[in-house]
């Protein structure tokens, strides 16, 4: 590898003027800075940001934790996240936890490590005890999507309570009794709270819930569905509480010959750019995702210059989108 003081000797200047070219800083004559720049170029340098870490105590790099990036939810999270980086100078470290919690705290102690400016973290559904070593080493956090129970930190959250309430209210408008929740993971504070928005808006009505929690997959999902719909207790809707547990309802409808909104209507959470598209389109809660990932970005980025500043909760809206999985009223 090159080193600086290569650099410095082929361009027969001092290390600390290539330094000063290489972090762009004034009082360098722009001849002189093109030519460290020619030589750079020339020798193949390549900065080490480890070294210089060590030096700043602070990397350029932001870490960025997940639970699940092939769920679209994340991946525009991931994306307004790494807009907002870029504009501070700044590059994204991407882990996928899988919700995993050893799998989680391997990643974290990774970052923390690499001695990363800040952490934006989805986190598995744990104990506070098992993020009291995150805590203790000050580095800037902000928490997106869920919130660890008793801990105050930075949150950037959707509203579910009121989303779910929504979305169970639009389905009993029109004319569902029997309205069957796919719920992911009773652990984690999003699975909890779109419950009781569920739950909230069935005992206003009168009606009796009907509800499994399950891992946040599509064979879950799907396999949810397929023994409600084998039962003798078969809902006339089904309510999800993510994209990818839609996708398994989808499944489970389809493959029990049920169409969609005659026999069953369907409503879940996420929006993506395909969910018009899906048979006669699907009804969703559309969180707003991109705002969230550019929110948790913005709160750490002012964490970052700013440590001692009190804790911020920022929670935002879901919108309704309806489409015809729902259908029309059933009592008109």
């Amino acid at each position: 590898m090159v080193s600086m003081k290569e650099v410095a000797e082929h361009a027969g200047v001092s290390i600390a003027t290539v330094s000063r070219v290489l972090t762009d800083k004034p009082n360098v004559r722009e001849e002189v800075r093109e030519h460290v720049l020619r030589v750079v170029d020339e020798l193949g340098y390549r900065r080490n940001r480890v070294a210089s870490s060590l030096r700043t105590q602070k990397s350029g790099v932001i870490g960025l934790l997940v639970s699940d990036i092939q769920n679209p939810f994340f991946t525009a999270i991931a994306r307004a996240i790494e807009d907002v980086a870029h504009q501070h100078g700044m590059s994204v470290f991407l882990c996928n936890t899988d919700e995993n919690p050893e799998k989680e705290e391997h990643y974290l102690n990774t970052l923390l490590d690499e001695n990363v400016a800040g952490i934006i973290l989805s986190p598995t559904p744990s104990l506070a005890q098992h993020f009291q070593f995150l805590f203790k080493n000050n580095t800037p956090i902000v928490m997106i999507d869920r919130k660890i129970d008793n801990v105050e930190a930075d949150y950037v959250l959707s509203d579910n309570v009121q989303s779910a309430y929504n979305l169970t209210h639009h389905l009993v408008e029109r004319g569902c009794q029997n309205i069957g929740a796919v719920i992911g993971m009773s652990e984690s504070t999003t699975g909890r709270e779109r419950l009781q928005g569920y739950i909230q808006c069935l005992n206003e009505c009168g009606l009796d819930p009907l509800t499994k929690f399950v891992y946040p997959r599509e064979e879950a999902g799907e396999q949810a569905v397929r023994e409600w719909l084998a039962s003798n207790n078969r809902p006339d809707a089904i309510l999800t509480g993510n994209i990818r547990l839609t996708i398994g309802a989808l499944n489970a409808i389809k493959q029990a010959g049920l169409s969609i909104p005659n026999d069953i209507l369907l409503a879940g959470f996420d929006e993506t750019i395909w969910m018009q598209h899906i048979g006669v389109g699907v009804t969703v809660i559309s969180q707003p995702t991109y705002e969230m990932g550019r929110s948790a970005a913005e709160l750490l980025f002012q964490r970052i210059a700013d440590p001692k500043r009190p804790a911020r909760e920022v929670i935002l809206k879901g919108e309704l989108i309806i489409r015809g999985s729902t259908g029309t009223s059933r009592n008109s």
